[in-house]
């Protein structure tokens, strides 16, 4: 069986959304006891990461990692940073990975995996209305994520098409406890190429609003090394070649940059890449951050967040981080 680094088709160009398709999302939307954005919990009893977690670590004080500029230039030095996310339609389909919230303990749903070796085969509680991302026609990526705010847990799928209200097909998926620092098997992928999660890295429109992101920020780049580090468990890499970056390698925009002008949605987005970085997630284009589909997006706020090139970025040594390799669980200061 091919590995996820063969089959994935990172940030493919989705195919237009038919009406019918459009119509039976919007009244997939309307269905009881599910909400498709994410909003946080009234309780704030399940977060997407702990607070001691790698998601969470500020690293805006940690040293410059010495093959930084390697690791940009291979990226794309002029290349623009990019918020792949907002709000209506681009090329006829939603963008951004939607968030699907279900606060009501569901039975659990019938998963079959390509990758079945590893992925988790059982466990998954999806809600028969989740959102497939850019919508049920799409032909890119088709992550499904699920905030189980309920039983405190996420479920992730790669490729994801739903087969009936409580049958999925994918090819890869995993299932993850928010209450826990348990990293996947190492070597093993998740519904992302670098084995992590997706939910916790990705900008969230409540966040964002409330002027305040505190975690790192999920990211692509058009090609990586063979190799992976911590936190992440599993590399999809074009070559052998260390001037790329590693899944798992942590960048930053650099302190100097000045965001003082970007309107508030952008500025949070760009204060978060300065304080937390990004964390390389998956192959696909370059300085690509990912966050939510939601229709309270300015559009024109996050595109000015392109303004920023890669140069303005640099790779941070995160070594000094990690308290044991199959933990997400920083050391303590």
């Amino acid at each position: 069986m091919k590995r996820l680094a063969e089959l994935r088709s990172a940030n493919g160009i989705p195919a237009l959304a038919t009406v019918a398709a459009m119509a039976a999302m919007a009244a997939a939307s309307l269905m009881p006891g599910y909400t498709a954005t994410a909003a946080a919990p009234d309780d704030g009893s399940c977060e997407t990461s702990l607070a001691d977690s790698f998601w969470r670590a500020p690293v805006d004080r940690l040293p410059v990692h010495p093959g930084s500029a390697q690791y940009v230039s291979s990226i794309g030095s002029a290349e623009s940073l990019h918020p792949d996310f907002g709000s209506g339609l681009t090329e006829g389909e939603p963008f951004g990975i939607p968030v699907t919230v279900s606060d009501t303990h569901l039975p659990e749903t019938k998963v079959t995996l390509d990758i079945a070796e590893e992925s988790d085969t059982s466990g998954y509680r999806i809600p028969p209305n989740a959102k497939i991302e850019n919508g049920p026609a799409s032909s890119g990526d088709r992550h499904v994520v699920v905030w189980d705010r309920a039983l405190c847990k996420s479920y992730e799928l790669w490729n994801a098409r739903q087969q009936g209200d409580d049958a999925w097909h994918a090819g890869s998926g995993a299932v993850f406890d928010l209450r826990s620092h348990e990293l996947r098997p190492d070597g093993w992928t998740s519904a992302d190429a670098a084995g992590l999660a997706i939910l916790p890295g990705l900008v969230r429109y409540d966040e964002a609003a409330a002027g305040r992101i505190d975690h790192a920020i999920r990211i692509t780049v058009p090609r990586s090394d063979q190799s992976y580090i911590w936190p992440a468990r599993h590399q999809a890499g074009a070559a052998a070649d260390t001037s790329l970056p590693p899944m798992g390698l942590r960048l930053r925009l650099k302190s100097s940059v000045d965001t003082s002008h970007l309107a508030p949605q952008a500025k949070a987005v760009a204060d978060a890449l300065k304080k937390y970085g990004a964390i390389v997630a998956d192959n696909g284009s370059a300085w690509y951050i990912t966050g939510e589909e939601n229709a309270g997006w300015d559009n024109a706020q996050l595109d000015a967040l392109k303004g920023f090139k890669g140069s303005d970025f640099e790779a941070v040594d995160t070594s000094g981080l990690q308290q044991s390799p199959d933990s997400g669980a920083v050391a303590p200061k």
